[in-house]
């Protein structure tokens, strides 16, 4: 994802305080769990993937996080999930504690895109994912040495030793934990325990009733909360995400409405996935007085989305694609948008030629000065 910057060349505000998450290191060295042996339930058959529901929490809920810090773990989250090989289905970051449903294959599967001619190759090259360019260096530098040595067994067991870090859910979840911890540390200025204890697993059948049920409950955490009426409307859950034009939300949740990867849009996903949602989050009231005893979205908003088949006005999808966007956007007709670019020529580079870029989601009579992309920073 790029970074984004200002026409002076300055990082963006929030991104100058998440440049600790996106920044590429060495491995960090294993943490010790005081936390006991929580058992865990992990899928060993012949099945080629197992999904889990994953949940942890700051120490005893009391520590907070602000929008930033969301935004720091919901990358977080992302660039775990890419470097591990497991597929993050949906997830939802909450003030104190976050949820992930998690797809991950089996390792011996996963790793073949690795075999062959040029594997080891394209394996130091999804290394430069997470890890610096120095420490991949050194990486071929040791492994080319211990090889002139002749100790090849050696080699063979340096490399066998990253790729078990690979489809893996306890090391994903570790690693997600212990680098969110160390950049929150450092911006709060605070030391210690960030997290409770470790993460709580469930293993969900991933398809069918299950998997619907455990999703929508993540992606209604915030409604539940009371936080918004519509989970739409919640910037750090997948369903925001998937809706406001991300691509790899989007894939994530094709595993749930089991519509095709490319057609979240096109083929009706998007629509199947919030009717799943307001028909499975409907609040609960106690009969004799009518109290809500448990939130959620009402029911006549539930009939609406479902009488509607789930669909999103035109304007209500421009409108998230523009929250999710940068500040400093140019909205307009295409001559307006195209005016402004002109007169700030000098703030584009040379390759920029004109500035207006249509909404995809408009009629046509909308017009931005960038590309709406959902990983931009507000």
């Amino acid at each position: 994802m790029k970074v984004a910057q200002t026409s002076d060349n300055q990082l963006d505000p929030l991104e100058e305080q998440l440049v600790g998450i996106h920044a590429k290191t060495a491995p960090y060295p294993a943490a010790r769990s005081w936390s006991g042996g929580r058992r865990r339930i992990l899928g060993k058959g012949p099945l080629e993937s197992y999904t889990y529901h994953v949940m942890s929490r700051t120490c005893g809920g009391e520590v907070f996080w602000d929008d930033v810090e969301k935004e720091a773990l919901r990358r977080l989250l992302w660039k775990m999930a890419e470097f591990s090989g497991v597929r993050l289905v949906t997830y939802c970051i909450m003030g104190n504690h976050f949820h992930a449903l998690v797809e991950v294959p089996k390792r011996e599967i996963w790793l073949e895109r690795f075999s062959g001619e040029g594997g080891e190759g394209r394996l130091f090259e999804h290394l430069r994912t997470l890890y610096s360019k120095e420490f991949v260096g050194l990486l071929k530098q040791e492994l080319e040495e211990l090889r002139r040595l002749g100790m090849d067994t050696l080699a063979l067991a340096r490399l066998e030793a990253i790729k078990k870090r690979f489809c893996d859910l306890s090391i994903f979840v570790k690693e997600v934990k212990e680098r969110f911890s160390r950049w929150f540390n450092k911006r709060r200025g605070r030391r210690g325990t960030l997290w409770m204890d470790r993460y709580k697993s469930v293993m969900v059948e991933g398809k069918g009733e299950p998997l619907h049920t455990m999703a929508a409950y993540i992606d209604l955490n915030p409604v539940r909360a009371g936080l918004v009426e519509d989970p739409k409307d919640y910037r750090w859950c997948g369903y925001a995400e998937a809706v406001s034009g991300s691509r790899r939300a989007q894939r994530g949740l094709s595993k749930v409405t089991a519509k095709p990867v490319d057609g979240w849009e096109q083929a009706g996903g998007a629509e199947a996935y919030r009717c799943l949602l307001f028909s499975s989050g409907v609040e609960v009231k106690d009969a004799p007085n009518e109290k809500v005893v448990r939130q959620g979205v009402t029911a006549e908003e539930a009939r609406e989305v479902l009488q509607s088949g789930g669909k999103l006005s035109a304007s209500e999808l421009v409108r998230l694609r523009v929250r999710y966007f940068s500040d400093g956007l140019v909205l307009g007709s295409k001559a307006f948008v195209e005016g402004v670019f002109q007169e700030n020529r000098d703030k584009f580079g040379p390759k920029r030629k004109d500035g207006a870029r249509r909404v995809r989601e408009s009629s046509g009579a909308l017009f931005a000065l960038r590309r709406l992309r959902a990983d931009a920073v507000r």
